[in-house]
């Protein structure tokens, strides 16, 4: 097969790959992060490239217009390699950076945070612990086995667990043991009621004692590296989900994953990710990766099956069965995660093919499942999901609210990353903005379409169908598709484009605010409560740490409620998987907590579309749910 060569810039990488295959493709095999949130079928229109020398064989497509095309700008999912060319990837197309890890960024907020999570009851007591062992050397008068006298020395700490050892770690016994006259660490962790001895040193090594806690968001990892020994945490970093160039939507990927190789490709991408967080933070920190010796992930179900490389496709078929919710100690070398090559991987438990660790985590977080008084848990990103409850029942859904919020699906929407727009104030016509990074514009990010949106309804330029309104005035336009309003004018913007907001877009954001709102709706109308019967309302997750609460209940995404029963709590997810990885205790809880949630298939409920349909007004249809809304807005 014939074999042409493309070449990047300006990551002046070069990849070789038979002629006919897409440029996304050799991108990916390029190791570029490139945006293409449809998952690679055409429609999306992201993952636009410049073809600077050489041909490719496009698809007829409408994202581009002609002028565009003149250009020699081409989608790169449907652009067939017909020569050696060299191509340039555009900032907008690539899977930006992140400015500042959501929920660890702000110090007002990681403050209340780190309050939260040491107000959560749990004894320290690490899923790996290092115990520091002198023995007493065997004479004629105490002829015990060396493995027997590990074994014993061990078990006056954990007298109660059965104890395993691998054959290679009983081999290295001997030399080991004499050579450090019987002063020795064992690396302990705890598999589900039994103790694996992970590692054995000489000397006194109990100090050195690391784990990772992981969130494996659709959108965003999460690494934090903690203390072990003692009950700190060391860094917190994240980046973006290189899985996101296979598509922005869990759908997305388990399609993907179902394709020759797929599979492969998106557990080495994903482990790849988190090798690198937790590797940069040892590093910089002084840590050798050998003594990390447990990694705790949590994630949605499909992240969780990707990254464990077991078959998705049954997660989104009826009646959507995962290959496991709660899944036993594993090492973590199995999955790709190079830690201390005998460290365990620990999954947080979850509750059903749409409702993952990462919410079981959110849940031990808050409080929630401790709590006496009934909280709810909103957790906001690519897949919204919701739980409702207290220490006695827990009620859960998941609400498909798909990537509106991350910018997916939004003509100029992005994630947050530098450039992206996330707060927008318009006052009778005059539009002001933040940007990420204090640089042009790019583009807007999830937040700042919750304020642009409620923005225009305080200013009458869009009606509560979420139409666009003669008041609009010289911004409101007509396009290709459909009418869109300027928010920024080509002259202040980094690519030299206006920055709009389409009609399309609009109803795209309903979609996503309505599929939140309902999903909330029917776990209170299932309980026969309502939502002034709540104590608090938590809002998880990176992107909720960066909405104007006002602005969200403006639109419908959050309930017109008492504000100070809102409550941010950041990366709930990343907060419970450190919680199980310092303390057995919250490892056996969040078990408890998974199984004790009653799961809701949305979907299937009777009058769901209805109440779907209901909600895809600004801010709704019911009046009565909004009536703070009403009155400020001056509606009826």
């Amino acid at each position: 097969m014939e074999k042409v060569i493309v070449t990047f810039y300006p990551d002046q990488k070069k990849v070789e790959l038979p002629r006919g295959e897409t440029l996304l493709f050799a991108a990916r095999s390029a190791g570029i992060p490139v945006d293409a949130s449809c998952g690679g079928e055409g429609i999306c229109g992201k993952c636009r490239m410049i073809v600077r020398e050489g041909h490719v064989n496009m698809a007829p497509t409408a994202l581009l217009s002609r002028d565009e095309i003149r250009k020699s700008l081409v989608l790169a999912c449907i652009s067939n390699v017909d020569s050696d060319c060299s191509v340039e990837i555009p900032q907008d197309s690539r899977v930006g950076e992140i400015q500042a890890l959501p929920g660890e960024g702000h110090s007002e907020k990681i403050t209340g945070l780190e309050k939260l999570e040491k107000e959560i009851s749990y004894p320290f007591s690490p899923l790996c612990e290092k115990i520091f062992l002198e023995l007493p050397p065997p004479s004629l008068n105490d002829s015990m086995s060396d493995l027997s006298r590990l074994v014993r020395g061990i078990r006056e700490h954990h007298d109660n667990f059965s104890i395993n050892i691998s054959l290679y770690n009983i081999s290295r016994l001997p030399a080991l043991l004499r050579g450090s006259e019987w002063k020795v660490t064992a690396a302990a962790g705890n598999c589900n009621g039994n103790i694996e001895v992970i590692d054995i040193e000489e000397g006194d090594c109990s100090g050195r004692n690391y784990g990772a806690a992981v969130d494996i968001g659709t959108t965003t990892i999460a690494v934090s590296v903690v203390d072990l020994a003692r009950n700190g945490i060391v860094e917190t970093r994240a980046a973006y989900n290189p899985q996101a160039s296979f598509g922005a939507d869990v759908i997305s990927r388990i399609i993907y994953a179902g394709k020759n190789g797929g599979l492969e490709q998106l557990q080495r991408v994903v482990s790849g990710a988190i090798n690198r967080l937790i590797s940069s933070i040892c590093s910089e920190n002084g840590i050798s990766i050998h003594d990390v010796t447990c990694v705790v992930a949590a994630g949605n179900t499909t992240m969780m099956h990707l990254l464990l490389k077991l078959d998705p496709s049954y997660i989104r078929r009826e009646p959507y069965i995962p290959v496991a919710a709660e899944l036993p100690p594993v090492h973590a070398m199995e999955a790709g995660i190079f830690i201390n090559p005998r460290g365990l991987l620990r999954c947080v438990p979850g509750v059903a093919s749409y409702v993952g660790g990462d919410i079981t985590s959110g849940v031990i977080a808050s409080g929630l499942a401790d709590s006496d008084e009934i909280s709810f848990l909103m957790d906001i990103g690519t897949n919204g999901e919701v739980v409702l409850g207290c220490k006695d029942w827990l009620m859960c859904c998941s609400c498909s609210a798909g990537p509106a919020f991350e910018g997916g699906g939004i003509k100029c929407g992005m994630r947050a990353s530098a450039g992206a727009i996330q707060e927008i104030k318009i006052d009778n016509g005059d539009i002001s903005y933040r940007v990420i990074g204090d640089v042009k514009p790019r583009g807007i990010c999830g937040s700042g379409l919750i304020d642009l949106v409620a923005g225009m309804m305080r200013n009458g330029l869009v009606n509560r169908a979420g139409r666009f309104t003669e008041k609009a005035g010289d911004r409101l336009r007509s396009s290709d598709e459909g009418m869109e309003f300027v928010v920024v004018y080509a002259g202040e913007t980094a690519s030299g484009e206006d920055v709009v907001f389409t009609e399309i877009d609009m109803e795209n954001l309903l979609r996503a605010k309505g599929a939140m709102y309902v999903g909330a709706r029917f776990l209170f109308q299932k309980a026969g409560l309502s939502f002034n019967d709540l104590s608090k309302f938590y809002i998880g997750g990176g992107f909720g740490n960066y909405i104007n609460l006002k602005n969200a209940v403006t639109i419908g995404l959050l309930p017109d409620i008492d504000m100070d029963k809102f409550q941010f709590i950041g990366n709930s997810s990343l907060t419970g998987a450190r919680l199980c990885l310092k303390s057995r205790k919250a490892f056996e809880r969040a078990g408890l907590t998974a199984r004790m949630m009653t799961n809701f298939e949305l979907s299937v409920e009777p009058g769901f579309m209805n109440e779907f349909t209901s909600a895809l007004f600004l801010p709704h249809t019911e009046s009565d749910l909004f009536p703070n809304v009403l009155k400020e807005l001056g509606w009826k």
